[in-house]
């Protein structure tokens, strides 16, 4: 089962939908509501973020960095991230490789 183009909850206050897939990369939007955040993680996956609406703080390895919208961010493979959107805002994620366990996650919401 693939989840392009559906909206699942994420963390409290934020909801992502994959809006395509290839071989290789991968993009999804993301959605949060002021003070949601994105918990803390970490994935192989290199990724690249692009801040399409609002204001994040991005925490990766430690180290804390602001994106206002038109703003990008690279994470690293392995990277620990997190981010917190200190108004409501809307994220484009890329990663590649493709991100098959957000691709084929069961849906639940």
């Amino acid at each position: 089962m693939s989840n392009i183009g559906v909206w699942v909850n994420a963390e409290p206050g934020a909801r992502r939908k994959i809006l395509n897939a290839g071989k290789h990369l991968m993009m999804m939007e993301v959605h949060f509501e002021a003070n949601a955040e994105g918990y803390k993680h970490s994935h192989p996956h290199e990724q690249m973020t692009y801040c399409m609406k609002g204001t994040f703080e991005f925490v990766i390895g430690g180290r804390k960095h602001v994106l206002h919208a038109g703003d990008t961010l690279c994470i690293p493979g392995h990277a620990e991230h997190g981010c917190r959107a200190l108004e409501a805002g809307i994220l484009l994620d890329s990663f590649t490789p493709v991100r098959e366990d957000l691709l084929n996650a069961k849906i639940t919401s």
